[in-house]
C-alpha cells in the first residue's frame, strides 16, 4: 500500500483500532499508525496534509 490508497488504509485503521473516533485522531499518530500497517511499502517523506486529510476523511465515512 501507498499513501495514495486511502481507502484500503482507511479499512485496515478501522479494522486496528477499532475504539477510535478518527475525527478527534492528530495527524502525527495517523501517519505513525499508517507506516505502521503491515502491508504499508512508503516512508514519510511522501506523506503530506492532504494525503492525511484523504485517509482522516476515508475512515470517516468506512466508521459512519
Amino acid at each position: 500500500m501507498k499513501w495514495t490508497d486511502s481507502l484500503e488504509i482507511a479499512i485496515q485503521l478501522a479494522e486496528a483500532h477499532p475504539e477510535v473516533d478518527p475525527k478527534r485522531l492528530n495527524f502525527v499518530d495517523l501517519m505513525t499508525w499508517v507506516m505502521d500497517l503491515p502491508d504499508f511499502e512508503e516512508g514519510e517523506s511522501h506523506c503530506g496534509e492532504k494525503k492525511l486529510e484523504a485517509i482522516q476523511q476515508a475512515w470517516i465515512d468506512e466508521v459512519a
